[in-house]
This record gives structure tokens, C-alpha cells and sequence, in this order.
């Protein structure tokens, strides 16, 4: 893990723009589904959170105009994006890049909350504990997404690959990226 030398990518304005009009209901349900599937194929993850299994955690993409609320609800989890701040036990903010750097493991956590590129408020024995379970997971968000798109799997890896190399975000564990 590092912390990047150059400043932390931000998020295309154009994702910004679509989020700040597109419904969140189908977004919320679709990351559900897929949180879900990866708390299946990896059932340390929830585990891991221990007395934080059922814990409301906000994920907070400063960059973005949404906001992304995470209930891992015991290994079932649920997931709802609003555009207005939410509560939770724990709130970790912070640009997209940083957030998806740390579930990748392409940024140190504590590098990061100490350039005060991330900031963790409420409970921080609980956002602890998801980073301690999402690190000990070794998550690979787009294998995750390749492996739910059945025959369109290589297209989607395509598709991932150029948006990491146009978006600058870390879409792959660095070891596990791909050039297509």
C-alpha cells in the first residue's frame, strides 16, 4: 500500500452531473445486490465486523452528490445512496479514488487520514473494523462485477479497464490489474 505521490484523481465532472439527476432507487438496489454477492463469496468480510456486523456505516464520496449508506445487517447487507447527508455509527469521507483506493489496497488508510484526505467521524472503533475487514477480504470490486456479468464478462473487463486508465480511480487491486 501507498499513498499516492500526485494529488488524489477526483471523479469526472460528467459522473458527477448524471448522479445529481439520475433515480437512486435502481442505483441503491443494484449495489445492494452486488454487496450481497460479494458478503457471499466472502463471508469473512462480515465476520470480521464482529459486534459491528450490524452497524450503519456512511460512505461519503466528496467528490460525488451522493452519499452512500451501508447496513452489512449480519451478512445481508443493504445499501442506499441519498444526495442529502445521512447518519450512521460511522462516516468516512473522502474523493471516490481515496475510497476505492482503500478497498483495493492502493492507498494507506492512515497515510491518507493523516493528509486529511479522508475523514473519519463517529465511532471509529466501528469504521475500524469494516477497514480491518475489507483489508483481511483482499476485495477486487471489478472481478467482483466481471464475475456477475456472465457472457459479457470480457466486454465488462474492457469497459472497466478504460474507465481506470480515463478516471485515474482504482478499479482493480494493483496487482490484479489488467491491460486490455
Amino acid at each position: 500500500m501507498s499513498h499516492p505521490q500526485n494529488p488524489i484523481p477526483h471523479c469526472p465532472a460528467a459522473l458527477a452531473a448524471m448522479l445529481r439527476v439520475v433515480p437512486l432507487a435502481p442505483l441503491s438496489l443494484s449495489l445492494t445486490v452486488f454487496s450481497r454477492r460479494i458478503a457471499q463469496n466472502n463471508p469473512g468480510l462480515v465476520q470480521r465486523l464482529g459486534e459491528y456486523d450490524r452497524t450503519g456505516f456512511v460512505l461519503d464520496p466528496t467528490d460525488l452528490p451522493i452519499v452512500m449508506c451501508l447496513n452489512p445487517n449480519g451478512g445481508l447487507p443493504k445499501v442506499t445512496l441519498c444526495r442529502q447527508p445521512s447518519k450512521g455509527a460511522a462516516r468516512i469521507s473522502g474523493p471516490l479514488a481515496a475510497l476505492l483506493g482503500l478497498v483495493h489496497g492502493a492507498f494507506d488508510g492512515d497515510a491518507l487520514f493523516f493528509s486529511r484526505d479522508l475523514v473519519v467521524e463517529g465511532d471509529t472503533g466501528a469504521a475500524l473494523a469494516l477497514r480491518n475487514a475489507i483489508d483481511d477480504a483482499e476485495l477486487n470490486l471489478a472481478q467482483e462485477a466481471t464475475a456477475l456479468s456472465g457472457p459479457f464478462a470480457r466486454p465488462v473487463q474492457q469497459l472497466i479497464a478504460f474507465a481506470e486508465r480515463q478516471t485515474g480511480l482504482c478499479l482493480n487491486r494493483p496487482e490484479d490489474s489488467v491491460i486490455w
